[in-house]
């Protein structure tokens, strides 16, 4: 498939992947100063953004993508950063198609099966009637009913967009998002572990990583280390972009 990305920057390529019901744009103000030091990829994901939809959905197809576009741009191979969901993507190409990841750097996420646990953001989102919505306004009103904070609905209604006639629709693929939420949870599993230097970077306020998930990482990702964001939680880099931009800086320049 061919990915949405935005391109920018000069240096060696870095490929940043968000998360489950985010975008490129979710990477921007990171991008700002990255983009001194790294020519970057801020890439939509499928069923994300301005990349296309589709019923396949799960962490092969999604790191497939990822090789194809490193086929088109003519890239040997890269420096990849994935959150979340995108974390999960960049662990399977690594595992995959090590020659393609020079260095990998995971944020707020491990290997590991995570249970459901997105299930009343979709209820919210598929409460929304696209076909009669006057109004983002109205959009948050119905979202509110579900998710308390601002924040999360803010960040949620990104995905909102108009088509041709100026009607409401989403960017993501809501229906096969919903039907096939599972896959987000899949653990990432591998006979062959990924040698190159990795650095997983966590919330300090989050339990995405918990110090259960070290075995696995030092498994799968035996040249690793493991760092916490101090004050952040699952958003890091939203949360503290400074240290996180840093802390990438230090780990891809060493």
């Amino acid at each position: 498939m061919k990915l949405n990305f935005k391109k920018t920057g000069a240096g060696k390529p870095l490929i940043i992947v968000h998360g489950l019901f985010g975008s490129a744009d979710n990477w921007f103000s990171i991008a700002r100063e990255l983009e001194k030091d790294f020519t970057l990829y801020l890439v939509d994901q499928r069923n994300h953004g301005d990349s296309p939809h589709s019923e396949d959905w799960d962490y092969s197809v999604m790191a497939e993508d990822l090789k194809e576009l490193m086929q088109d741009e003519g890239l040997s191979s890269a420096y990849f950063m994935g959150h979340s969901m995108g974390g999960k993507t960049v662990m399977r190409l690594a595992l995959e198609y090590p020659e393609l990841v020079e260095k990998l750097i995971v944020a707020d996420i491990a290997p590991r099966f995570y249970p459901l646990h997105h299930q009343q953001i979709l209820e919210g989102l598929n409460a929304i009637p696209l076909g009669q919505l006057k109004s983002r306004k109205e959009a948050d009103e119905i979202l509110a009913k579900y998710i308390n904070n601002p924040g999360i609905r803010q960040f949620l209604l990104k995905s909102l967009g108009r088509d041709e006639n100026g009607k409401f629709i989403w960017k993501i693929n809501l229906p096969v998002i919903t039907e096939k939420i599972a896959n987000v949870g899949e653990a990432i599993e591998s006979e062959k572990p990924f040698e190159k230097p990795t650095l997983f970077i966590g919330g300090e306020n989050s339990d995405y990583i918990t110090e259960k998930d070290k075995e696995d990482i030092t498994r799968l990702f035996p040249n690793s280390h493991l760092i916490y964001i101090k004050n952040a939680g699952h958003w890091l880099h939203a949360e503290q972009p400074a240290a996180v931009i840093e802390t990438v800086r230090a780990f891809l320049n060493t």
